[in-house]
């Protein structure tokens, strides 16, 4: 046995099974130790509390929910809702961040000073703060009655944005899906013997077949797009944006915004000046040198930092409870409240989070590595 453990892999082998050992027996212990407290409470454990009715509604959901929905749909509409304002939030910051950091890396004197105040006003007050504010903003706006006209694309008031939005049936979704697919075939079966690149063709073809079949195949009774009006005292029809969703969305555009702005410029700035001259030396215009050289080794620079802002930015959307938006963590905090299971739903907001983040850590590490230098760690 000895002479075994003499060897420096084994050893380290041993080493890691006795440590994982020892973990999974205090997790074990924890967790028994928890549920004998619970049951000396008189308190139920387990998961069966899903499918009873939680009587208590959202006032937002991309699914139906309603205070007559069991805990898990109710739970899963909050995980969307999280989703929802996540990924917009993170799309809005990277493009303010992408303006903002060219802004901040630009040679004129007026754009570089309005990218220096935006980084330094959004970045220093504290996120909570901003989607307070900004959620005042929108509440303060004037009643459906004197809603504010948006040249017919919509109207705003303190109910939220109303928006004029496509009234497609499922038949309508599924003709816009097969002419997604057909002209993608179409793009790879015929894209390299065409003038067009293969994915301007399958734009071009994806937007005649949805036309075309859309009105073939519609009804006539149902109008393609579904306009906004205002019956008494609230807007029927098209979608209406309410003013949580824009709050915590706005905060999390302008805040991230800043951040990401300042990743963008420290990317463009460690990109080599040596480089960027010996590409004027070989008679390169600015714009190959910006699409060939700078941007590509500036964003391989960019992404590990941006990766922490994605997972930082994605977590902060938790701030919407300030305002009740009816996020993952409101709904779970809310259940707990009605229902008492307080370890499982914990469990679920934990398991539920790490299943987004590891998402987008492990989709933002695979394109970092796609685009490292090869030969390089």
């Amino acid at each position: 046995m000895l002479r075994v453990l003499r060897n420096r892999r084994t050893r380290g082998y041993v080493i890691q099974a006795a440590v994982l050992a020892a973990s999974l027996l205090l997790t074990l212990s924890f967790v028994l130790t928890a549920r004998d407290n619970l049951v000396s409470q008189g308190i139920a454990t387990g998961f069966g509390f899903l499918d009873r009715s939680t009587g208590w509604p959202i006032n937002f959901s991309i699914i139906e929910a309603t205070d007559r929905s069991p805990y898990s749909r109710m739970l899963l509409a909050g995980f969307l809702n999280t989703i929802l304002v996540g990924l917009a939030g993170l799309a809005c910051a990277t493009c303010v961040g992408l303006a903002v950091g060219l802004m901040r890396v630009s040679s004129n004197l007026i754009l570089n000073v309005l990218g220096t105040v935006f980084v330094e006003t959004f970045r220093n007050v504290p996120l909570i703060l901003q989607v307070i504010f900004w959620y005042a903003i929108l509440t303060h706006m004037p009643s459906p009655r004197a809603a504010i006209d948006l040249a017919g694309l919509g109207f705003l008031s303190n109910r939220g944005l109303m928006l004029a939005a496509p009234a497609w049936s499922a038949l309508d979704l599924a003709i816009i899906a097969l002419s997604i697919i057909a002209a993608l075939f179409a793009a790879h079966r015929f894209g390299g013997t065409r003038p067009l690149a293969p994915w301007g063709l399958a734009l071009a073809g994806i937007v005649a077949l949805s036309v075309v079949l859309l009105f073939l195949g519609h009804e006539p009774e149902m109008p393609l797009i579904s306009q906004p009006e205002l019956r008494g005292l609230r807007f029927v029809g098209g979608v209406t944006i309410k003013p949580e969703f824009s709050a915590l969305l706005i905060a999390i555009m302008a805040f991230g915004g800043a951040y990401i702005g300042e990743v963008v410029r420290g990317g463009f700035l460690s990109v080599d000046k040596g480089r960027l001259e010996a590409a004027r030396a070989l008679g390169l215009s600015n714009a190959q040198i910006n699409r060939f050289i700078r941007i590509p080794l500036a964003i391989r620079a960019m992404l590990p930092a941006l990766t922490n802002q994605y997972v930082w930015l994605m977590k902060a959307t938790t701030l919407g409870i300030a305002i009740g938006y009816p996020d993952y963590f409101m709904v779970v905090s809310t259940s707990i409240n009605q229902s008492g299971q307080t370890m499982e739903l914990l469990l679920l907001l934990m398991v539920g989070f790490l299943l987004i983040n590891y998402t987008i850590s492990g989709t933002m590490n695979w394109i970092n590595g796609r685009l490292a230098i090869k030969g390089r760690s």
